[in-house]
């Protein structure tokens, strides 16, 4: 059965995005249908609109969300109807050469759902980053949906899936940075805050922030022990 939900899509390149009646299937095997609770907007929203990321359209925005497991389809066993979730791009497989080795952020095989949400007239919809949350209701493979404490803020916590999870990942697995190093992070909007924390996480000992707006560099510092920056002089 299809549920008729409020989606908010982008139909063309750089027309204006619309809230509009969408069809979400029920899941089915391997899949999860989520009530979204919290869905940041993300500046990859404007390119998706803006066809930077490619010419799929429609679009169905969000992507950076949280919130309840309604249902799940048949094979899954990571979640359950009421579990508070927050929503990766892709499902990692499990079974390849990354996933063995404990870096499932590297999957050679990662996943999204294979049913498409579409439009009231049945055409089928491009879910941004795999997900698609500004919406009532999204489906998506049952491995890109992570259980996280039932307590914790839904606005707060949809942030962990792109922007805090962007940062920490840059800074603890790209960047390496470990206990002792000295990082300088250029930019401190939501991603560079959450990589400043990621180093701070990895125990480096100096952590320079840098940005050209005196209203991020005021901020960065509260995510870290050493309050140290610097606004680049022109």
């Amino acid at each position: 059965m299809a549920h008729k939900v409020q989606g908010v899509v982008a139909e063309s390149r750089g027309a204006p995005v619309k809230l509009t009646t969408i069809n979400v299937p029920d899941p089915g095997p391997g899949e999860a249908l989520v009530r979204v609770q919290a869905c940041g907007v993300c500046h990859t929203d404007l390119h998706y609109r803006e066809g930077a990321i490619n010419d799929d359209f429609p679009f169905l925005l969000g992507h950076e969300a949280a919130g309840v497991v309604e249902s799940v389809g048949p094979d899954v066993d990571n979640v359950a109807p009421g579990d508070f979730v927050v929503l990766a791009w892709r499902a990692p497989c499990g079974t390849c050469r990354s996933c063995v080795r404990g870096r499932p952020w590297y999957c050679f095989d990662s996943h999204n759902a294979t049913q498409p949400m579409t439009t009231a007239d049945g055409k089928p919809l491009s879910p941004a980053l795999g997900i698609g949350a500004f919406t009532e209701l999204t489906l998506v493979a049952a491995g890109q949906a992570v259980k996280v404490p039932a307590e914790a803020s839904p606005a707060a916590a949809g942030l962990i899936g792109c922007g805090i999870m962007a940062g920490l990942g840059a800074a603890v697995n790209t960047g390496g940075v470990s206990r002792g190093d000295s990082v300088a992070v250029f930019g401190c909007g939501g991603v560079g805050d959450a990589a400043i924390a990621g180093s701070k996480l990895a125990g480096a000992h100096t952590i320079i922030a840098i940005d050209i707006d005196d209203r991020k560099l005021e901020w960065a510092p509260r995510v870290r022990r050493h309050p140290h920056h610097q606004r680049p002089q022109h």
